[in-house]
């Protein structure tokens, strides 16, 4: 059987996977000119599971946007066609499973692998400037499409000559067949192009073991190719026996086809294991906790050195690399914490980011279901703030903003949680407060504003903030939305605005 033979046998089988309605419809969508962004947005929105993750993904660190997004219209008017197209596709294809005679090919490892590629293209592409990083996660999700392919197509012949075609070696028993299986990138190119995937998508399945063989002109597309090859060589690091050689290929081949720097790449090793961890929540695929590539080849190091040591020599070397291991994990942890700390304060007036925000507000729900108590929520904002920018300049708005989370963080209590929200609007949570507790704190916050001289060298300015606020009860997850308690709250912000500003308003339904 030649290639031809098997492809059209592969495209003919009825265990072909087929892919969901909506996916599939989003892609014959998204090919029409006259396509809308409110076309997509209709056609997602038929799947309420499906629009719950996305929102989920659109407001998570994979994005990082500044506003809460509330809706499939927004998401999509944010993200654009092909993100959205790229989040469908991914849940889709991350939904597939083992069916009962699929044992021997394991799902589960091929989706956390494909994830860590998807997750390690990304990197890698935004280390380039200018580059379109909108469909890169995808394509590096899917460049082993073949092997699902034929592992659902051909479960148990495939199941059985697994360990040769990973091992890439000829079967003497007239193996000619399922050594050509051993190309799943053909396979996966053309089943995806059966699907009418756009050839973005296309040619990294095809090339992703030899990009050197893609002649697109696209430089997007080349790119993307790239990216996705790198990818898993990158993986290979984490998942392989031979973790140093495919970290020394990995830098060298980034430095050769994206002109990536030492730096870069640096950063790439270094984010890569943590990535995998979140990229795991986002999409709701368990991934065990993994290593640090800078552990993996520590420890590749020391098996190296123990080949040609006597058994006392061996204890030695052993005593010594459990010490320096001991020592490399505390520096590392210290590390991370700083990291940690870093992405969850904001760079210019040193409260809470956005990001924090949202994390600490579900943790304080649940605490709040937990104990059957008040929770409530403050949106502040600083009054007429463009006129200070358009006025004294941007420097001037910076000492402000500075200045005015000095003041909100001095009056509050230590474990309620500051942030700032976007721009010059501000965040508060204060748990185990009611209604008439946090009028009393949003007041007071108010007043010290109020009579708070902002002054900057021989200047002074007169700054006053409108306050928002929401207090709830939440008796259970089911009947508590977060979105809409944020919502509730940015509504008493612009009453109290419409009020006049300076004020306090409590948000009544």
């Amino acid at each position: 059987m030649d290639i031809d033979e098997l492809l059209q046998k592969t495209l003919n089988s009825d265990e072909l996977p087929t892919l969901p309605t909506v996916a599939s419809k989003l892609i014959t969508l998204t090919s029409e000119e006259e396509t809308t962004l409110d076309d997509i947005a209709q056609l997602v929105s038929q799947d309420i599971a499906l629009s719950a993750k996305i929102l989920k993904v659109s407001n998570s660190e994979f994005y990082s946007f500044p506003q809460q997004i509330s809706s499939i219209n927004q998401a999509v008017s944010i993200l654009g066609t092909n993100a959205v197209r790229s989040l469908v596709l991914s849940f889709s294809f991350l939904s597939l499973k083992n069916r009962e005679d699929e044992s021997r090919f394991d799902f589960k490892k091929f989706w956390e692998k494909s994830l860590a590629s998807a997750v390690g293209a990304k990197l890698i592409l935004e280390k380039i400037k200018d580059a379109d990083t909108e469909e890169i996660f995808i394509a590096g999700l899917l460049q082993n499409l073949g092997e699902l392919i034929l592992a659902r197509t051909f479960p148990e012949k495939y199941g059985t000559q697994l360990p040769i075609i990973e091992g890439r070696q000829k079967d003497s028993k007239g193996g000619d067949e399922w050594l050509l299986m051993a190309n799943h990138s053909i396979i996966g190119a053309e089943v995806a192009k059966s699907w009418g995937f756009p050839e973005v998508l296309i040619l990294p399945i095809q090339y992703h073991h030899d990009p050197g063989k893609c002649s697109s002109s696209n430089v997007k597309i080349q790119s993307t190719v790239n990216a996705v090859y790198l990818s898993d060589l990158l993986v290979n690091i984490f998942y392989s026996d031979k973790p140093e050689t495919y970290h020394r290929q990995f830098s060298e081949e980034a430095k050769k086809l994206l002109g990536l720097n030492s730096d870069h790449i640096e950063s790439i090793l270094e984010q890569m294991h943590s990535k995998v961890q979140e990229a795991g929540s986002y999409f709701n695929l368990e991934i065990k906790s993994s290593k640090s590539v800078q552990e993996i080849l520590q420890e590749a190091n020391i098996r190296l050195s123990l080949l040609n040591l006597d058994y006392d020599q061996i204890n030695k070397q052993l005593v010594q690399a459990k010490i320096h291991l001991e020592e490399m994990t505390k520096e590392l942890e210290e590390k991370n914490r700083i990291l940690n700390n870093l992405a969850n304060i904001d760079g210019l007036t040193g409260v809470y980011n956005h990001r924090y925000f949202q994390n600490a507000l579900d943790q304080e729900i649940s605490r709040a279901i937990r104990q059957k108590s008040y929770l409530s929520l403050l949106l502040i904002d600083i009054d007429h703030f463009k006129s200070f920018n358009d006025t004294y300049g941007h420097q001037v708005g910076d000492f402000i903003l500075i200045e005015f989370s000095k003041t909100l963080k001095k009056h509050i209590r230590r474990y309620d949680v500051l942030a700032r929200y976007g721009g010059e609007e501000f965040a508060i949570i204060l748990p185990e407060t009611s209604t008439e507790d946090a009028l009393v704190v949003s007041e007071k916050l108010r007043i010290a504003i109020e009579g708070y001289a902002f002054r900057e060298k021989a200047a002074e300015y007169q700054v006053t903030a409108s306050f928002g606020q929401v207090c709830s009860k939440p008796a259970s997850e089911s009947n508590f939305n977060k979105n809409t308690f944020i919502s509730q709250a940015d509504q008493a912000l612009y009453a109290a605005k419409d009020k006049g500003r300076n004020c306090v308003v409590s948000y009544v339904p």
